[in-house]
């Protein structure tokens, strides 16, 4: 019997001790992983990595990680547009099946999915916000963007004529067209319907693209959410780095 407890006490420890080590490991890892990341995709601060999984040097052992969850936050998206960026406020991504090199200097991911968070100011900007004529001395401009409900986007429009200025909110869909956020007004005002619909459209409806996200992650769906459009993004052969 004390054999046997001498035994139990030994494999206790040995446990502890390798639990402490593979978490010392996990750290490491994922410190190496956010610095690398930092650096390949030239973000300002340092992404949030987490490796899940336990035990993770098993993962290692076998040259692949389980799950692996990135997060960054204001993130500047390209737009097509040289001059012009877009910021995301909150990005995150859950990696699966992810391959990586001895020195953590490169690493792919067989799939990924997550989510992107544009505000409705940072969305503004590719809507027309400046007076633009509709007809014979009648302007309109989009004031705002708002939440609308039930998946909606109500987009404020100005119109001004005669000295005077009435805004209609106009509930829009939202949608994803490949690397393109869509915003299309169901109905339009109408109180400016004397006016060609596509003379209308054209300050009602817009579009944002949105293209070199981290990893080479694609916009998958969208929907309007209390503080911005919500954006599911997904992807295959994703790199985290190198």
């Amino acid at each position: 019997m004390r054999a046997l407890r001498v035994l139990v006490i030994v494999a206790v420890i040995l446990g502890g001790l390798f639990v402490v080590a593979d978490r010392v490991a996990v750290g490491f890892a994922e410190d190496e992983v956010a610095q690398k990341l930092r650096s390949s995709e030239g973000l300002t601060a340092t992404p949030d990595v987490s490796i899940n999984g336990f035990p993770f040097l098993t993962q290692v052992a076998g040259g692949e990680l389980d799950d692996v969850e990135v997060g960054i936050s204001d993130y500047e998206a390209a737009t097509g547009n040289s001059d012009d960026s877009i910021r995301i406020s909150d990005l995150t991504a859950r990696m699966r099946g992810v391959t990586f090199s001895g020195d953590y200097s490169s690493a792919t991911a067989a799939s990924a999915t997550g989510t992107a968070n544009i505000s409705y100011d940072e969305l503004l900007k590719a809507a027309k916000s400046e007076p633009t004529r509709i007809l014979p001395g009648v302007t309109a401009q989009v004031t705002g963007l708002s939440d609308g409900g039930n998946g909606k986007i109500k987009v404020s429009i100005k119109v001004s004529a005669l000295g005077s200025a009435t805004t209609y909110p106009v509930l829009s869909t939202v949608t994803v067209d490949g690397d393109i956020v869509k915003v299309h007004a169901d109905n339009l005002p109408n109180l400016v319907v004397q006016a060609a619909e596509g003379q209308v459209r054209s300050i009602t409806d817009f579009q944002q693209e949105i293209d070199g996200l981290p990893g080479g992650i694609k916009l998958d769906k969208v929907e309007a959410a209390p503080d911005g459009v919500e954006i599911s993004v997904r992807g295959s052969n994703v790199r985290l780095a190198g």
